[in-house]
């Protein structure tokens, strides 16, 4: 996500500094081009207005806000950071005191979408913070969104992030369920999918990935790692506000068996793959 953003950004003549933890070729993509490349978070962000970050886990996280040479080490008053990750909101409220010692203001944020809303500029962006900070945001934000929301307080969008990761989990779970049954009453997956597409119960993720499945490409959109990461915090926020999540934590047993069995890196739709171990059945479009 974060590349996409960065590449974005250089398209509009933002010439940005760009930190990333694995060099991945980034310093001869084209796509970067005009761009700064920084040695540290702390060199990244310290002539910056706006400081940017996207990354997968709260320990990635606690190194590169917090650490050494983190970003808090090279902020200065009257920046405004904005965190884009899935976190729990925990980690948001820890994060905004710490910037406002340093007189740094904090948005913390998620995204809705994956790779071809990022490439496409397509994201939906949730936000917790104060409306001041969220509208001097938006010119930023809209270069790469198409919607953007303030949810409330810091730890707002983490939280909303969340609740939007447990309805992406249930979806991805059911659709599962229902080509493995299909399969297995003799029913033809291919007009399964197109009616998933036609009525009530229609979904753009089932569009999207209800082929995928069928034809068994499980290339990496969003992987099933990251699912699982999500399904973890949205079951411990569950817990902390005693809410029951019982279709989340059947989806979080069928992902970390799908892991086990060697699928993390691969989509998340590769869930699938685990339940039809257990009914015997693959959920492949006949010839």
């Amino acid at each position: 996500m974060g590349s996409e953003i960065a590449a974005h950004l250089c398209g509009k003549g933002i010439a940005p500094t760009l930190w990333n933890r694995s060099e991945r070729g980034h310093r001869t993509d084209p796509r970067f081009k005009g761009a700064r490349f920084a040695a540290t978070p702390a060199e990244a962000v310290r002539d910056a207005d706006f400081i940017l970050y996207c990354l997968g886990t709260d320990t990635a996280i606690d190194a590169v806000v917090f650490g050494a040479d983190g970003i808090l080490a090279g902020t200065k008053a009257g920046q405004l950071a904005i965190n884009l990750s899935t976190v729990h909101p925990d980690l948001s409220r820890r994060e905004a005191p710490a910037y406002a010692a340093r007189g740094v203001a904090f948005l913390d944020g998620s995204l809705f979408g994956s790779r071809p809303e990022a490439q496409a500029a397509q994201l939906q962006i949730v936000m917790g913070g104060n409306r001041a900070d969220f509208d001097r945001a938006q010119p930023l934000l809209k270069l790469f969104s198409s919607s953007t929301y303030l949810m409330g307080p810091t730890g707002s969008g983490a939280a909303m992030g969340l609740v939007g990761s447990l309805v992406v989990c249930l979806q991805i779970q059911a659709l599962a369920e229902a080509l493995i049954l299909a399969k297995k009453a003799g029913i033809d997956l291919n007009t399964v999918v197109e009616l998933l597409g036609l009525t009530d119960f229609r979904s753009p993720l089932f569009t999207a990935m209800g082929p995928e499945i069928l034809a068994r490409k499980f290339d990496p959109v969003f992987s099933l790692d990251h699912l699982y990461k999500d399904a973890r915090q949205i079951m411990q926020f569950a817990t902390q506000l005693d809410v029951p999540v019982p279709g989340c934590a059947a989806a979080h047993e069928v992902i970390k068996s799908a892991i086990a069995h060697g699928w993390g890196e691969e989509n998340c739709s590769a869930l699938v793959k685990a339940m039809e171990l257990q009914a015997n059945v693959t959920a492949q479009a006949r010839p």
